[in-house]
């Protein structure tokens, strides 16, 4: 249960959100900062309130890894070093169907899938516009071995959905309504399907600003939420864990792990490790343990750059007031 912020503790963050009231670019539209579990700060800017839903893009690749989490931890899924085609039999002998799921995960997994090349054979649009989608997955060529380099692309994200339902014998949207969002107290959400009926793992997720920092606040609990355990702890601290040195890749990130990203923050000479999802237009779930913060964005900024640029500026205006307050632990 998520509770409510006190008036001291509003004081030290409350002047970092109300800076981004005079933003340019009128698409923000909500920050949530959880302290210990604790509302401390929630802002909603043009026109958004606690209640509207929003695209969280991308963001929902890493919502996707907490649901392979949980067939793992039903054993659905024995594990991730087995391949696709385990347990979906219909990719068997297309290049898809041999990579290992960890390789799915972290986004290595060979397939010729790149999302900032338009003419690459397994990009998003490509995929988006498919008529049928999983014929389309089937059909992506192989250009490199599992495992030995990292692209991003949303199609190992659609890949990791598939394993999930097939696994399971049920829709990943039905899955996470019954085993992560009833739980963790989320009414509000829509998670929309494509073509072929699959969920979409690679995103377009909805939720609302307070439910994206539900779903940080768990995370930062090792799985844990209204006294349940909703995914393992095993499977939080594995999916966190840097995998991947993507410094050359992505600028506002360090490392990438199952579908979450990795970076540490040099906040006043204080290293602060920060673990998050990332969505296109700066949604963002930043997890902050050695802070005790969950801070959840949601932007309609999509296709823009300075969208993710104002999400960390704001996660960083959020982390020196905890600096400044003593609410970091160093070391």
């Amino acid at each position: 249960m998520i509770g409510t912020t006190t008036s001291a503790q509003a004081a030290a963050f409350a002047p970092a959100l109300a800076t981004w009231d005079r933003d340019a670019h009128a698409d923000l539209r909500g920050v949530v900062v959880l302290h210990r579990g604790r509302r401390v700060a929630e802002r909603y800017y043009n026109g958004a309130d606690p209640d509207a839903l929003h695209d969280i893009r991308s963001a929902g690749k890493s919502v996707t890894a907490l649901m392979v989490g949980i067939a793992v931890d039903r054993h659905a899924i024995a594990s991730v070093d087995d391949a696709v085609e385990t347990y979906w039999p219909q990719s068997a002998g297309h290049p898809v169907g041999a990579v290992p799921l960890r390789n799915v995960l972290t986004m290595q997994s060979g397939l010729a899938a790149f999302d900032e090349d338009p003419a690459s054979p397994g990009n998003e649009d490509r995929m988006d516009a498919a008529p049928d989608p999983l014929a389309f997955l089937l059909a992506v060529p192989k250009a490199d071995p599992p495992g030995s380099r990292y692209r991003y692309n949303s199609a190992t994200a659609y890949t990791a959905g598939v394993v999930v339902a097939k696994a399971s014998g049920e829709s990943m949207r039905h899955l996470a309504g019954q085993r992560l969002f009833t739980p963790l107290g989320i009414t509000a959400w829509r998670w929309d399907a494509d073509a072929a009926g699959m969920t979409k793992g690679q995103g377009n997720l909805w939720l609302t600003t307070r439910g994206m920092a539900g779903i940080g606040e768990m995370v930062r609990n090792g799985g844990r939420a209204n006294g349940r355990q909703i995914v393992s702890a095993r499977w939080v601290e594995a999916m966190l864990a840097p995998r991947v040195d993507i410094t050359a890749d992505d600028p506002f990130a360090d490392a990438y792990g199952y579908f979450w990203y990795r970076k540490t923050q040099d906040i006043a000479g204080t290293m602060i490790p920060v673990s998050f999802a990332s969505g296109n237009g700066g949604n963002k779930i930043y997890v902050v343990p050695r802070c005790d913060l969950v801070v959840a964005i949601t932007s309609a900024a999509y296709g823009h750059g300075y969208g993710q640029r104002r999400s960390e500026a704001i996660l960083k205006a959020v982390l020196a007031s905890a600096v400044a307050s003593g609410a970091c632990r160093t070391g």
